[in-house]
């Protein structure tokens, strides 16, 4: 009896399916962390309104007033936290991309030095001022564009992000130009969040340490509450600073790591516009919206949420306009791949 074998594009889609459900099993790996977090948060809350306030306060106005300032920064830590998560790293707008004809030259060329050629040519009529850290021109074989300033690939979104900071484990998302207001946010009602319950809870931690008050199940929640708030504070904390640092010098942790290279050379402070500008980038201009985890656009408050700024202190080649030290090049991005 005569054996077939079976056609290619069945032996293809076999060989596909693993990679399929490995990238499957690896996104849902990743909200392991995330599950972590809500947990310790829904047992915090449990712990803190039922068997604090409910069982151990024999106050009512002492117990009101601990669940209503509890609450408010639970509200605004809970809501930074998933803007966080759920705003969709921005993406490089498609002007980014090489032109058709371009791209197909690219494609068939095999010399680097050649590629590079096509390249610049195509970098001539972008605002593009960075470069790799031998002078080329910044190019994404993956998303097959020419990266944007203070733009890097992340392997685990698998797509190139704004302004990308880091990728965050924690709120398994990437931190960049789309939520780093409310990463930064997150990380500071965290902080405010740990502080309330270490100073609410201290006192009654103290009076069931040295036995003032009855053995009862409420004293484990309430000791345990205790030392994970001061631990988780301590730990968020120097991350809250260290990024607030960052604001400040507006730079990405990537950028304080490795110093971004433009046309003239390595400057760490290239895209710095001055501290009060640098957090305007962040936080917007009208300070009212700087602690609330809503959209506020950088430096002008009645721009579109998908424009970048970007501050140029470098002068670019002879085929570009040269621009001021104050000036800023506004590219009009897209929120998606």
């Amino acid at each position: 009896m005569a054996v077939t074998s079976p056609p290619a594009g069945v032996l293809h889609g076999l060989k596909m399916a693993p990679s399929h459900v490995l990238r499957c099993c690896q996104r849902a790996l990743n909200w392991i962390p995330v599950l972590f977090i809500n947990l310790v948060v829904g047992w915090s809350y449990y712990a803190y309104v039922v068997e604090l306030c409910v069982y151990t306060i024999p106050n009512n106005a002492e117990r009101i007033s601990y669940l209503v300032i509890f609450h408010i920064f639970l509200t605004m830590f809970v809501w930074s936290y998933w803007k966080t998560i759920c705003s969709r790293p921005a993406a490089a707008s498609k002007a980014f991309g090489l032109p058709r004809a371009e791209k197909e030259l690219y494609e068939r060329e095999e010399r680097a030095e050649t590629q590079q050629e096509i390249l610049k040519k195509v970098a001539r009529d972008l605002p593009v001022f960075t470069r790799t850290a031998g002078g080329a021109i910044r190019y994404c074989d993956h998303c097959q564009i020419i990266k944007p300033d203070r733009c890097h690939h992340c392997s685990t979104c698998e797509m190139c992000v704004l302004k990308m900071d880091h990728h965050c484990p924690w709120v398994n998302n990437c931190v960049g130009f789309s939520n780093y207001k409310y990463f930064v946010l997150f990380l500071a009602y965290a902080s405010l969040y740990c502080v309330v319950i270490c100073a609410t809870v201290i006192k009654y931690f103290i009076k069931f340490w040295t036995k003032q008050l009855p053995d009862t199940h409420a004293k484990f929640h309430i000791l345990f509450l205790f030392f994970v708030a001061a631990l988780f504070f301590v730990s968020i904390l120097s991350l809250l600073s260290y990024h607030l640092w960052l604001v400040g010098k507006n730079r990405t942790t990537i950028e304080a790591f490795r110093a971004p290279v433009f046309i003239n050379g390595q400057d760490k402070s290239g895209f710095s516009l001055g501290f009060k500008r640098n957090v305007a980038e962040v936080f917007g201009d009208e300070a009212k919206y700087w602690i609330f985890p809503v959209f506020s656009s950088p430096a002008d408050g009645k721009a579109d949420p998908c424009v970048l700024g970007n501050n140029i202190q470098h002068t670019p080649d002879d085929s570009k306009e040269k621009n001021d030290a104050g000036q800023t090049v506004s590219v009009t991005m897209e929120s998606g791949p």
